[in-house]
């Protein structure tokens, strides 16, 4: 590869801290929908990570764990109405935190489960596989080699698809959390939910919006849908709902234009970078209020 430009180099440094900057907060590495007719629930408990909180979405009623007002769980409340509500959502929750405080403000989620719990919502497993980790280094690999795939060959050169194996790795956490939401809330209906698509399902990149590389674009989105595909055979395995939110934000990626995305880019200020926006949490909670009927 030939030596970089020195302005190009500039501009590559000042994306890469960014990237560094939005995710590690959206990590917690630093600091309405039509009501499903016919379908009661006593008490609501959302379980989950920065997805399921609305990071970064307006407005924001919780800094610790970018919880947004308009966050899915708050939608699905809405369009209930149970008799109790409790969203323990936090941006950069792994399976750890459901057993485990996250930070001074963030006891461990299950906490809020009780014996009358009867609606559960789950969504969980990014971070457990490195979601911010891995977005940073493809969008840096990719910045210097847009028409190849860096960041595959990264995790990939072992003979060993490294992510491949870390979804794999992270089904026993999956099965775990929903084990022990049953646990704690036998009559609980469990909805598991998946994560919406980021990139072009079509397996295309828009590099002029993210410096995702074009052979880096398809992994991903295989990547991404293996996440999806363990998280609901674990659901299905244990008696739990899976949502599909995945199929309905087809066409919503970051890579289509402000009022047709559902998922944002790096720079934003509708929600945080690679995370659903309000349009985002809104067919979230449609999908979610679907599946509780």
């Amino acid at each position: 590869m030939g030596s970089v430009p020195a302005g190009r180099r500039a501009r590559t440094a000042a994306a890469v801290t960014a990237v560094t900057a939005a995710l590690a907060t959206a990590a917690g590495l630093g600091a309405g929908p039509a009501a499903a007719a016919g379908t009661t629930a006593g008490r609501y408990v959302a379980l989950g990570d920065s997805y399921a909180s609305g990071a970064g979405v307006p407005a924001q009623v919780d800094s610790a764990c970018m919880r947004s007002d308009v966050n899915y769980p708050a939608l699905v409340n809405a369009a209930l109405t149970p008799a109790a509500h409790k969203d323990v959502t936090c941006g950069g929750a792994t399976t750890v935190h459901m057993t485990s405080a996250q930070n001074t403000s963030a006891p461990p989620q299950f906490d809020a489960l009780s014996t009358d719990t009867d609606l559960v919502t789950l969504t969980i497993g990014g971070n457990d596989v490195g979601f911010a980790n891995i977005i940073l280094r493809c969008v840096t690999l990719g910045a210097f080699n847009l028409g190849g795939a860096p960041c595959k060959t990264s995790y990939t050169w072992t003979g060993t698809d490294q992510l491949a194996a870390t979804v794999d790795a992270t089904a026993p956490k999956i099965a775990a959390a929903i084990d022990g939401i049953r646990q704690r809330a036998p009559k609980a209906r469990i909805l598991v939910t998946g994560y919406p698509a980021i990139l072009p399902d079509n397996g295309t990149n828009c590099p002029w919006v993210v410096t995702i590389a074009k052979g880096d674009a398809p992994w991903l989105r295989d990547t991404h849908k293996r996440l999806n595909t363990m998280i609901a055979t674990q659901a299905a395995a244990r008696g739990a709902v899976y949502v599909d939110t995945y199929t309905k934000s087809v066409g919503r990626d970051i890579c289509k234009p402000a009022g047709t995305r559902w998922m944002e880019p790096l720079l934003t200020n509708a929600a945080a970078p690679f995370h659903p926006n309000a349009a985002g949490e809104r067919a979230m909670a449609d999908t979610v209020l679907a599946a509780a009927r």
